[in-house]
């Protein structure tokens, strides 16, 4: 003798079926990305992630006045680093009023943006240039390094990691947006 549910008891049963594929299919699609290593061909950042990141936070920089320059994580500051060549000369000033542009573009999120600028300092200055000297194990760090024709910019968390590259003839607007989304939300 075969009993059959209820029409009523099938019918809330297909339901509960339903809801749970509805919670489990995210989880299951999500697993399989992971396990497949997918990536994104398209991130929200403008610049080059670096992988894996530089910890800067043992290079010994030297302010201009000749105090120690520190990382402070409290601070909430992020700081691009610049390492230009000796004598860049009119390249130099091109790029501090670039960075200049997008400290200012920063509006009220500006003082949580430092510009490190390692070596002599460019003939136009602004409030949150720092001009810094670096010791030797600095250039062991970076990815690459800078040429008379060829200034890459670097990002730097505020304690103290290296993590993201903006190549030679980067987009403006695009760094300045990264900052805002740093600044603002606290990350990326």
């Amino acid at each position: 003798m075969d009993v059959a549910a209820p029409p009523g008891r099938t019918r809330s049963r297909l339901y509960l079926l339903l809801i749970l594929a509805i919670f489990l299919a995210p989880l299951v699609a999500a697993l399989v990305l992971y396990y497949r290593n997918w990536q994104p061909t398209h991130t929200k950042n403008n610049g080059e992630l670096l992988k894996p990141v530089r910890d800067l936070r043992n290079v010994r920089f030297t302010r201009a006045d000749g105090s120690a320059f520190h990382w402070n994580h409290e601070d909430h500051v992020w700081r691009l680093l610049v390492t230009p060549p000796a004598n860049c000369g009119s390249r130099c000033d091109r790029l501090e009023d670039t960075l200049r542009r997008i400290w200012v573009g920063l509006g009220n999120n500006a003082d949580h943006v430092q510009v490190l600028w390692v070596g002599s300092a460019p003939s136009a200055r602004f409030r949150n240039l720092i001009v810094v000297q670096a010791d030797p194990g600095l250039a062991a760090r970076l990815p690459d390094v800078a040429t008379p024709t060829a200034i890459p910019v670097y990002l730097v968390d505020p304690s103290g990691f290296l993590f993201m590259r903006y190549a030679p003839g980067f987009d403006p607007g695009g760094m300045r947006r990264d900052l805002q989304r740093l600044t603002s939300q606290g990350g990326m």
